[in-house]
């Protein structure tokens, strides 16, 4: 499968009084066609300004300092804000974490929908309300011929978050980027809206990057998977990799922090906080708080060790002296 999106080197920091804070720090990573990449982490791990870099919405006092972003064999990181919204939206579409502050809630549903598609695919009103009701439907909004004209507190969570997916796939794009999407959602409204992100990326073919701190979601939908930490990625691989083959002690300790039906052992978290950004480390971000830890780990960034041939993970203990 030929990549759609290609980040090379991205680097992303926010300048405040205190100085600059490294949030994102030299990612690297590719999206194929028809794929579900997941992006798992702490918060402040920099999954979402990754993200944001991707979509162009990094905005003062942000700044991507470096890097490329290969969209369809092109460079947009340097785009005209005016042919960057042309893609934004009609290309590569975003789901935002909260869908009652991303509906404007003066608006019905419809009305937001109808513009998206007036602007991004030039229909008319008409044309334009029509695609709407079909897409609400896809998404499995009852009665979608009535409910377009409601207003966003008017639907559930969890039809709120059914309408943004709606209206992100409304424009058919080639990618679609879901910030946490079934954050503040019940279990079962969850279940259905990862099925339902199933069942699109097979009907469309959408590529999607999935970005969460719950393991559960990835294991769920995605194929492959970035652990991100410190504003780096970590460890890279297949999900089978990622779930019974890791290899960083990170990615060990997210996964032994999983609770797991009947098991009664204790819960194992990870001790200490993740690291200060605006003094970001100059070894591995994960030094203060791996038990495996070494001297080079402090001062030297680990390079990406291949473990096997789609599996990869930034840690010195892979090196030709490491356990």
């Amino acid at each position: 499968m030929k990549e759609i999106l290609e980040v090379r080197n991205l680097k992303t920091s926010f300048y405040t009084k205190t100085g600059e804070v490294q949030a994102v720090r030299g990612v690297d990573f590719a999206v194929k066609r028809g794929e579900v990449l997941g992006i798992v982490g702490e918060s402040g791990s920099g999954k979402s300004v990754t993200s944001m870099s991707i979509m162009g919405l990094i905005k003062k006092p942000g700044e991507i300092k470096d890097g490329k972003i290969i969209f369809n064999g092109e460079n947009i990181i340097d785009y005209p804000k005016k042919k960057l919204r042309d893609i934004r939206g009609n290309k590569i579409a975003m789901i935002f974490q909260d869908p009652m502050t991303s509906l404007n809630p003066v608006y019905t549903i419809g009305e937001q929908m109808t513009d998206v598609l007036i602007k991004n695919k030039g229909l008319n009103k008409r044309k334009a309300r029509e695609k709407a009701i079909e897409f609400l439907d896809i998404v499995g909004i009852p009665s979608p011929k009535t409910r377009i004209d409601n207003y966003p507190h008017e639907f559930s969570g969890g039809m709120r978050q059914r309408a943004m997916i709606a209206m992100a796939l409304s424009c058919e794009p080639d990618l679609l980027i879901a910030d946490e999407p079934t954050t503040a959602l019940d279990v079962t409204i969850q279940a259905q809206i990862l099925e339902l992100m199933k069942e699109l990326k097979d009907k469309t073919k959408t590529s999607i990057i999935i970005i969460t701190h719950d393991l559960g979601v990835v294991a769920e939908t995605c194929d492959r998977v970035l652990v991100m930490y410190g504003g780096l990625v970590m460890e890279e691989g297949s999900v089978r990799d990622i779930f019974y083959k890791p290899n960083h002690p990170y990615t060990k300790g997210l996964l032994g922090s999983i609770p797991k039906l009947g098991d009664e052992d204790r819960l194992m978290p990870i001790d200490g906080s993740p690291p200060n950004l605006l003094n970001a480390p100059k070894g591995c971000p994960f030094y203060s708080r791996c038990k495996y830890r070494r001297e080079i780990c402090k001062d030297k960034r680990p390079k990406g060790f291949l473990i096997d041939e789609k599996h990869k993970s930034m840690c010195w203990l892979n090196g030709k002296d490491g356990i």
